[in-house]
C-alpha cells in the first residue's frame, strides 16, 4: 500500500518506498522574519525535514523570500511549505518571489472558494504550482471540509436502501474531497508525481478508517497526522496510537505530529515525538535508544532513573557531534537498568548496557558491550566512567565518515 508515486521537494524525497520524511509547521507570525527564522532553524535542527509555514495575507507573502535568503545564509536548507487558505490563489499571482521561494504549496480544497468561484480558484493555484515548477499537497480537513462534496455524499447515501451512518458518510467526503480535487489538478496539467493528499480528522479510529480507504484507492504519496493531537500525554498517545496503525500496514510516506506545546513550550517536541514513533516502529533511526527499567520494589534508589535520565541527555547532546563523525551511531541502544533481574540480560541485548545493583545487591555495576560482560563499575563515578566506556564504544564500533560528508 505503499504510494507508487515518488514526490520531489527541494532534495527531499517522499513516496514509493523512500524512507518515511518526518514534517512540522511554525506556530509564529511569519511577517515577522527573523521569529520565524529562529524557529525554523529550531525545527530543522531538532530534525524536521520539511517545515510548513503560514501565508495568510500580504505581509506573510512578501517575508517569505526573505525568510528563505536568511535560512540559506545560515546554512539551513530545509524546504518551505506554504499552507493556504482563501486566498492563496491571489497572493500567489501577486508576490512571485514568495511562490518561487517555496518548495511546495499545501492547498485545502474546502477553504479555496466557494460557489462559482471554488473551481476556478483552485485552477489558479494548481497553474501557479506549475508554473514554478512546486509539488502540492491536497489537504483535506475534518473541520473545513468542502459542503458541496459532503452534501452530494449526504444525497446519495439517503437514496440507498440502507443508507450509512453520518460518520461514515463524512470519511467518504472526505476522501472523495481529495481524490477529486487531485484529478482535477492532474487534469490541469499536474502530474501524480507532484500531489501528496492528506486526509486529516481529530478521532484516532476515524483517521485509521480514512487512510485505510485512501490507501485502497489512490497511488498518491499520502501525509499521516491529527488535524489536533492535543497537549502532553494525550497528544503523544493519540498520535501515536493513530500513526502507529497505519504507519504497520504500510500506509503513509510522510508524517506530522500536531501537537499543542506547553506555555513557553518548545515547537520541536513535535519533532522528537515524531522521531520516536518512526524509530519504534524500526522504520528509522535518529537517536541512539536508551532502554530503562521501570523501577520496582527491588530497585528503592533512584539512582539508576538519575543515570537513565542524565544518559539520555548526554547521548542527544552528543549526536550533533557523533553524527557529523560517524556512520549509524543512531542505531545504537543503550540499557540502563536497576537490579538483577532483567538488567544483565537487557544489558547484553543492548549495543552498551549497565546493570546497576537493587536494593540490597552487591553494589557493583556490571557494564556489556555487544554481549559480554568487559568492566565492573564501583563508586561515586560510575555515570562518569559509563559516559567515557559509551564515548569510546562509539569511536571503536561506527565507521569514521570521510572528510567531504
Amino acid at each position: 500500500m505503499t504510494a507508487t508515486h515518488r514526490v520531489e521537494i527541494a532534495g527531499v524525497t517522499i513516496g514509493g518506498g523512500a524512507p518515511i520524511v518526518v514534517q512540522s509547521m511554525t506556530n509564529t507570525d511569519t511577517a515577522d522574519i527573523s521569529s520565524t527564522v529562529v524557529q525554523v532553524k529550531e525545527l530543522a535542527e531538532a530534525g524536521s525535514e520539511l517545515v510548513r509555514i503560514t501565508v495568510n495575507n500580504e505581509e506573510s507573502a512578501a517575508a517569505v523570500p526573505h525568510i528563505r535568503e536568511q535560512l540559506d545564509a545560515a546554512g539551513c536548507r530545509v524546504p518551505l511549505i506554504g499552507d493556504f487558505h482563501y486566498n492563496g490563489h491571489r497572493l500567489l499571482a501577486d508576490y512571485p518571489a514568495m511562490a518561487e521561494a517555496l518548495a511546495k504549496y499545501r492547498i485545502n480544497p474546502g477553504n479555496v472558494g466557494f460557489g462559482e468561484k471554488h473551481d476556478r480558484q483552485f485552477a489558479a493555484m494548481i497553474e501557479a504550482a506549475l508554473r514554478y515548477g512546486k509539488p502540492v499537497r491536497i489537504g483535506v480537513n475534518w473541520g473545513s471540509l468542502d459542503q458541496a462534496v459532503l452534501a452530494r455524499r449526504v444525497f446519495i447515501h439517503a437514496s440507498r436502501p440502507e443508507p450509512l451512518d453520518a460518520a461514515a458518510v463524512a470519511r467518504e467526503a472526505l476522501v472523495t474531497s481529495a481524490l477529486e480535487s487531485a484529478q482535477a489538478a492532474e487534469h490541469i496539467g499536474l502530474g501524480p508525481e507532484r500531489i501528496l493528499i492528506s486526509c486529516k480528522v481529530s478521532k484516532v479510529p476515524e483517521l485509521i478508517a480514512v487512510y485505510r480507504e485512501l490507501a485502497r484507492r489512490c497511488g498518491y504519496a499520502l501525509h499521516l497526522g491529527l488535524t489536533e493531537a492535543g497537549m502532553g500525554v494525550k497528544g503523544i498517545v493519540s498520535s501515536a496510537a493513530a500513526l502507529s496503525v497505519l504507519l504497520a500496514e504500510g500506509i503513509g510516506d510522510t508524517i506530522r505530529v500536531s501537537l499543542t506545546p506547553r506555555p513557553g513550550g518548545p515547537r520541536s517536541e513535535e519533532v522528537r515525538v515524531a522521531q520516536d514513533i518512526l524509530q519504534s516502529l524500526g522504520l528509522r533511526s535518529f537517536m541512539p535508544q536508551v532502554t530503562a527499567c521501570p523501577g520496582c520494589g527491588r530497585t528503592t534508589s533512584t539512582y539508576f532513573q538519575q543515570l537513565a535520565e542524565s544518559i539520555g541527555h548526554w547521548l542527544q547532546a552528543r549526536m550533533p557531534v557523533w553524527r557529523t563523525e560517524y556512520e549509524g551511531v543512531e542505531t545504537m541502544d543503550v540499557a540502563v537498568m536497576g537490579c538483577i533481574v532483567n538488567g544483565p540480560g537487557e544489558s547484553r541485548h543492548a549495543n552498551i548496557g549497565i546493570s546497576l545493583p537493587g536494593t540490597g545487591e552487591s553494589p557493583v555495576a556490571p557494564v556489556f558491550e555487544d554481549g559480554k560482560k568487559t568492566a565492573t563499575l564501583r563508586g561515586d563515578n560510575i555515570a562518569g566512567e559509563f559516559q567515557a566506556m559509551v564515548e569510546a564504544y562509539v569511536a571503536r564500533s561506527y565507521a569514521k565518515r570521510s572528510a567531504a560528508v
